[in-house]
């Protein structure tokens, strides 16, 4: 057991954002941590012996969740910067790259996408694999996340480039979940089924959420979805944009957690302006989001939540202007707030666990600095949080009580070694492949071997 979740931190005298209804916010106030988890939230703690975290100029908040991210991408980080051609994104990171990738590949993509994230103030993550090659690069990505220290949801799915087999899936699931799905342990295993309903049957046995991503446009759901107990709340259904209604009706009738990409769903235009954030709202469900792609943006969920705030009010405000009636409010800034701790912490199915600073809950906590330049004077905690803040800010991280950044530096984490194991990586993938990325910004499409 780490020796730093024995101890007693005491964040003291910060701007306090709990994110809990029966948790107060505190202008000024204490967060004190005992081993793994929240002993208090309140003014004036005082706790002898404890650790003093001064949070002087800081807001002290719950961790940010990132809901969906692809952390086997890691190495090809903006290869498609400006790609909107779902089938030549896979045609790349699949077809090109990914039939390259070795568990050393794996596990190198997965560490350095979770390190990425830690330093943004990520303190979990949904981390939807599918390019689950073989057991041996499933443990690999497995071991990086357990190493960084975050906490994370890996789920296991097929590859999607033509020469790989998923012949290993999902039975190896069963052996994953007897390794990995204890209640004490950081890292948990999911399944990436898509819409395998024989797959969905072994993760169901096993107790296991199940991720499918879907596109209204792009995938239909048959009546057999529709069947009492097929769809739970151990469903995560990502994207979901361009969905019929009936679709928006079944999801909330089942209550499945549902995630979007703000930034990546606009990069491939897979959402109108119905916008699939507000269509979950509409339909009572309480949406989170996620990061999706570092092979066009990076690990800092910061950009997500000003992606959110703008496009909600842009596509409602377009709505409003040609005429519609009954068009909904404005997003606001504790929506986006929610989206990103709340809303992740029911997706991954750890609501009573982390998303809010709960006295009981685990201690997953972020301390942001709002000295700086770009975010001092503080009038709106909240409003600073998600339209000021940046990764520069994230002062100290916290993962069930192990301090994993602390005054601006990442903690046991050898920078130089991850860089060259990254840009290795990366090199064997291109020699491998015969692709020649263009530096400074050709289309993907004229720069690929012949």
């Amino acid at each position: 057991m780490n020796m730093q979740s024995e101890q007693r931190t005491l964040f003291k005298g910060g701007i306090v954002v709990t994110m809990d209804k029966q948790t107060p916010n505190l202008p000024q106030g204490d967060v004190l941590v005992e081993g793994e988890r929240i002993a208090a939230v309140g003014t004036d703690i005082q706790a002898d012996g404890a650790a003093i975290v001064d949070a002087t100029d800081c807001i002290v908040m719950p961790g940010l969740i990132d809901a969906h991210h692809h952390a086997w991408l890691g190495v090809m980080r903006r290869l498609m910067p400006d790609v909107d051609d779902l089938f030549a994104y896979f045609d790349l990171v699949a077809e090109t790259l990914g039939v390259h990738y070795r568990p050393i590949d794996m596990y190198v993509s997965t560490k350095l996408t979770a390190v990425a994230s830690l330093d943004a103030g990520v303190t979990t993550i949904i981390d939807a694999c599918h390019n689950s090659r073989s057991p041996e690069h499933t443990d690999a990505a497995l071991d990086a996340l357990d190493m960084t220290g975050i906490r994370a949801l890996h789920m296991v799915g097929a590859a999607t480039d033509k020469m790989a087999s998923a012949a290993h899936l999902p039975k190896d699931i069963e052996r994953l979940a007897l390794n990995w799905n204890h209640d004490d342990g950081l890292v948990r295993v999911g399944l990436f089924g898509q819409l395998k309903l024989d797959w969905w049957k072994v993760a169901r046995s096993l107790d296991m959420r199940i991720l499918t991503e879907f596109i209204g446009d792009l995938a239909k759901l048959g009546p057999e979805f529709a069947e009492k107990g097929v769809l739970g709340t151990h469903n995560i259904f990502n994207h979901c944009t361009r969905m019929p209604d009936e679709n928006w009706r079944l999801f909330a009738d089942a209550g499945v957690n549902v995630t979007v990409n703000p930034r990546s769903d606009a990069l491939f235009g897979f959402d109108d302006d119905r916008f699939a954030y507000q269509q979950a709202i509409d339909h009572g469900l309480a949406p989170a989001i996620g990061i999706d792609l570092d092979t066009a943006f990076g690990s800092d969920m910061f950009g997500e939540m000003h992606a959110l705030f703008g496009q909600q009010r842009s596509a409602m405000r377009y709505r409003k202007f040609r005429g519609e009636k009954d068009v909904p409010a404005p997003i606001s800034v504790k929506a986006v707030l929610e989206a990103a701790t709340v809303n992740g912490a029911r997706a991954a199915g750890l609501q009573t666990a982390i998303g809010s600073l709960t006295p009981a809950k685990q201690a997953d906590i972020i301390m942001v600095r709002t000295d700086g330049v770009g975010a001092f004077p503080v009038t709106n905690a909240i409003g600073t949080i998600v339209q000021a803040a940046a990764r520069s800010d994230v002062d100290t991280v916290m993962v069930a009580g192990a301090i994993r950044k602390r005054a601006g530096r990442l903690v046991d984490v050898d920078l130089a070694k991850l860089t060259a194991n990254a840009i290795a990586s990366r090199d064997h993938l291109l020699e491998m492949s015969g692709y020649r990325p263009d530096l400074f910004g050709a289309p993907a499409a004229a720069t690929a071997a012949a």
